[in-house]
């Protein structure tokens, strides 16, 4: 599962537990502006992806995931 529409797909599923505020999601969705998630919410939601995925999210990879797309580039290049 390394394509790139694929691994969108899972991780707007894996948002959704967490979009307490119904936001509409997309590549430009943001974590912290638009869905305003707070550390600890941001935690869980790394270690669901990191589950999902069988990755490894790095604090230093985290600190630059800023929009959806963004994290789903990093999971595709994580998956390679």
């Amino acid at each position: 599962m390394t394509d790139r529409a694929s691994i969108y797909s899972t991780v707007v599923e894996q948002i959704e537990p967490f979009n307490k505020k119904d936001v509409e999601i997309g590549e430009t969705t943001t974590f912290q502006h638009d869905l305003e998630w707070d550390s600890l919410t941001v935690m869980d939601f790394v270690a669901a992806i990191e589950d999902e995925f069988d990755i490894m999210i790095t604090m230093n990879m985290q600190a630059e995931i800023e929009t959806v797309g963004q994290l789903v580039d990093a999971v595709v290049k994580l998956k390679a």
